[in-house]
């Protein structure tokens, strides 16, 4: 029974392997991961005095076995000699000891060693045949009644059903680690889950999507224009779309990339047949279809409901109104500045006065118009107020930003809501609310249409909620624009700062993000060995690779210069991820220059991607069960190439993560500029090349402007960021949550 190649050789010291082939029996069984079957083991192999140490990915491996092994050596600078398994074959025990070893081994339930014994006593090296075939003559051998049978036969067919599902899957190019998973979804039903339906797996396992789906699909011969297909075909799109910030598409723009995903070799897929697709999905509410005048919009039923009952909460909150005595807050604001020797802008004063009145508000401004200052001084008349109140954040550091300001404890909003795993989802809710009286949640530019519906639910009926960002940066990573509609619905009070303060203006990163802000080309100075200024250019020429030299020279020479750690302090900011000026490439160089390979650095090699210790990562999706989500930055402390774990500080805590997991994580030595919301660095290096073109816009540059606390530098093409520049906002997202407020 042969597996495919899971666990490669991961050491770098040797790139042309020996491909070797062992057979032994496995004596015992060091360690055995159930979710993705990595195995450390130890086998007893002829022609070797000592047991030998074997390494790969096993879906079920027991003591006892006798195994064929195809892999290559490892010499482990720790743990020695090892043989890292790329494929296996199990064949049954030849000899009688061999027998009673392989089925006194734990792998079947009801035999252990002395029953084992008999069972071989009696029927010899025709044990295995008779409990294929025959297995009710086992009540032939003393101690073994029916009921035991029963049990033995049962778990024998559970072996043989692994092992039936492992042959099928990887015949069909299936690798074994997503073998593993699909058989911990689905267990004994993989066979026909698969054969019946395999776009399903899109669904139910990350890492699983479409595309590969749709591989495994072909390879055991599902029709191109298989329901399931088109289906699949469908929810991809969406999902993509989300990925873009959309709630929904239009019929028409779904029906055409639907036409253009689902072409096979030189069939033309029907526009009609998808059509009759999203007619089905309709009735049977997999898609919901809404009629906005002559156009149809397609949502997903989950975006769908949470849109719509989003709005429903906002309203409701909102008739509930505030009574409160506005001569005695203007009375307490004058006092309160005077005590303090501070003085509020008349726009700020207006904040903090309509923030006592309000049930929701937002307060939006700029870089430098005190918007910091006003949540501070909100804070202190509610504390006045003798309300208890709670602050939040979508990312850690915008949490501690937002605590420190306003001396009291702040969190993240996935643990203000108090995500239980176990459930996955929030234990606060409608049913049992935030404890607050007021509640100030912080960079909601950054809240996508999930994260907003449910911290709406968890807002009480006599909670206040301040809602603070900046809208003219970058939208969230997820879908819906919740800051930039709630102010575009009119029903929402806001007050929008737009005094730059004397103080403020000083920096000519806030300076110039308001010319870029207001479609100018900003003043940047020119790099030199004595900067005056704290925002530079550096001419990357017209070339991509002229803008990786100078990014080089940037963080190996001038950071240094000026006192900056590079590997610290530098943060490389990109509008893509793909090119040469892309943060996938950029990582590469910059992990070379900034944590080259050492020897006392171990690294392992996943997906194209190296990883080593003291390399800086990102995490690029939710995973609730660690409690990390997108965006979460950390460092790589520890890589064990024997339990095939990587440990990351994340914050003040370290998260373990399985190499089959490694999915999730990319160095993060240089990000995109969407992912960089929410965090400010001392300093930004920020390439704005042509080959960003599709990408540049005025609030994607401004965005990453405005994440240098103390240095900004934009390398590159001043044609190319005069054109991000002039370039409005990107292009609209599909939401219907002002409509839905109107």
């Amino acid at each position: 029974m042969s597996f495919s190649n899971v666990i490669t050789n991961t050491s770098t010291t040797s790139l042309n392997v020996k491909t070797e082939y062992l057979t032994g029996v496995i004596e015992r069984i060091t360690y055995h991961a159930e979710d993705t079957g990595y195995t450390v083991a130890r086998m007893q192999v002829k022609g070797f005095k000592d047991l030998v140490t074997i390494i790969g990915s096993f879906p079920n491996i027991q003591a006892g076995q006798t195994l064929q092994l195809q892999g290559s050596w490892y010499n482990h600078p720790k743990h020695g000699q090892q043989f890292n398994v790329s494929q296996y074959t199990e064949t049954k025990p030849a000899t009688l000891t061999g027998l009673e070893k392989y089925l006194g081994s734990g792998l079947i339930k009801g035999v252990g060693p002395v029953t084992a014994k008999r069972i071989v006593n009696h029927f010899g090296l025709d044990t295995l045949e008779i409990i294929e075939n025959e297995i009710e003559r086992l009540v032939e051998v003393p101690g073994i009644g029916k009921k035991r049978v029963k049990m033995i036969q049962k778990t024998w067919e559970e072996q043989k059903a692994i092992k039936d599902v492992m042959v099928f899957l990887q015949g069909h190019g299936v690798s074994t680690t997503y073998a593993v998973k699909i058989y911990k979804q689905y267990g004994e039903k993989a066979i026909s889950t698969v054969t019946d339906n395999p776009y399903q797996l899109a669904t139910d396992i990350y890492g699983i999507g479409f595309h590969t789906a749709d591989k495994i699909a072909v390879n055991i011969g599902v029709s191109p224009w298989s329901k399931y297909r088109y289906k699949s075909g469908i929810l991809h799109i969406l999902s993509e779309a989300a990925e873009d910030g959309h709630c929904f598409l239009p019929l028409p723009e779904l029906v055409n990339e639907a036409i253009e995903l689902l072409n096979f070799d030189e069939h033309q897929t029907d526009a009609e047949a998808v059509n009759q697709v999203v007619i089905a999905m309709k009735e049977a509410e997999e898609l919901i279809v809404e009629e906005v005048g002559t156009i149809k919009l397609c949502y997903k039923p989950t975006f769908y409901y949470t849109e719509q009952n989003l709005a429903k909460l906002l309203l409701k909150h909102l008739e509930s109104p505030i009574t409160v005595d506005l001569l005695r807050v203007k009375n307490w604001i004058q006092r309160y500045t005077q005590s303090k020797r501070i003085s509020l802008s008349q726009q700020q004063q207006e904040a903090v006065t309509m923030a006592a009145a309000s049930r929701i508000m937002v307060l939006t401004g700029g870089p430098g118009t005190g918007k910091t200052f006003t949540q501070k001084t909100i804070v202190a008349l509610w504390q006045a107020m003798g309300k208890k109140i709670g602050l939040a954040a979508p990312t850690g550091r915008a949490a501690q930003r937002l605590g420190e300001m306003a001396g009291l404890e702040a969190k993240t909003l996935h643990r203000l809501l108090e995500f239980d795993p176990a459930k996955r989802g929030f234990k606060r809710d409608s049913d049992n609310p935030l404890p607050f009286d007021a509640v100030i949640v912080d960079e909601t530019s950054m809240v996508d249409l999930f994260l907003g519906h449910s911290l709406m639910k968890a807002i009480s009926p006599t909670c206040q909620l301040l809602m603070v960002g900046d809208n003219d940066q970058l939208p969230s990573v997820g879908p819906g624009k919740i800051l930039e509609d709630l102010i575009e619905s009119g029903k929402i009070p806001v007050v929008r700062l737009t005094q730059v303060f004397r103080q403020a203006a000083s920096s000519a990163i806030i300076r110039n993000a308001h010319q870029i802000n207001q479609g100018q080309y900003p003043k940047l100075e020119p790099i030199s060995d004595n900067p005056k200024s704290d925002c530079l250019w550096h001419n990357g020429g017209t070339e991509p690779e002229h803008s990786i030299q100078a990014i080089s020279e940037l963080v190996t020479e001038f950071i240094p210069r000026l006192g900056f750690n590079p590997a610290t302090d530098v943060q490389v900011l990109c509008p893509m991820t793909r090119g040469v000026v892309g943060t996938r490439n950029l990582n590469q160089v910059l992990q070379q220059l900034l944590n080259p390979p050492h020897p006392e650095k171990p690294e392992i090699t996943r997906g194209g991607m190296i990883l080593r210790v003291g390399d800086r990562v990102i995490q690029l999706r939710n995973d609730y069960n660690r409690q990390i989500y997108n965006g979460d930055l950390g460092i790589v402390k520890a890589i064990d190439t024997i339990e095939k774990l990587v440990t990351i500080q994340v914050d003040d805590r370290k998260v373990e993560y399985d190499y089959a997991d490694l999915n999730e994580i990319s160095l993060a030595w240089s990000i995109s500029i969407h992912k960089s919301q929410g965090s400010e660095y001392p300093v930004v290096i920020m390439p704005v090349s042509m080959s960003h073109y599709v990408m540049l816009s005025r609030n994607l540059i401004y965005t990453g402007l405005t994440r240098a606390k103390q240095l900004a530098i934009i390398v590159g093409s001043s044609k190319a960021l005069g054109i991000g520049v002039k370039q409005g906002h990107q292009k609209q997202r599909y939401t219907r949550l002002v409509d839905r407020l109107g």
